[in-house]
């Protein structure tokens, strides 16, 4: 059974840094790419960083220069690492696993004016 848990979220002011965890088990975690999603109020789940076996990395260009997605294959862990957090990066954010397609509960992000 697949099973994605994530951590690290919280309250920060702007400008503020947090990291996001993953932790997954129940796949073959070395060979899957692993993104982070989040989802705003009102608005639709979106792509935020994406991470390959080989570790080739993609950004949604709102936060490019800000966040980094890392993992660890000894720990079976994908990492998001937030920078220069910004009010609109208020959001639940999800960790997916493309294969199989798995989804984490999900982990609150809010960032203060």
């Amino acid at each position: 059974q697949v099973q994605l848990v994530e951590s690290g979220g919280g309250l920060v002011q702007a400008g503020g840094s947090l990291r996001l965890s993953c932790a997954a088990s129940g796949i073959v975690f070395s060979i899957t790419t692993m993104s982070w999603y989040r989802q705003a109020p009102g608005k639709q789940r979106e792509m935020v960083a994406v991470i390959t076996s080989g570790g080739s990395t993609n950004y949604a260009d709102s936060v490019k220069g800000r966040f980094t997605i890392s993992r660890d294959n000894a720990k079976n862990t994908v990492y998001l690492q937030m920078n220069v957090l910004k009010p609109e990066d208020t959001a639940v954010y999800y960790c997916n696993a493309r294969f199989p397609n798995s989804w984490g509960q999900g982990t609150q992000v809010t960032v203060s004016a």
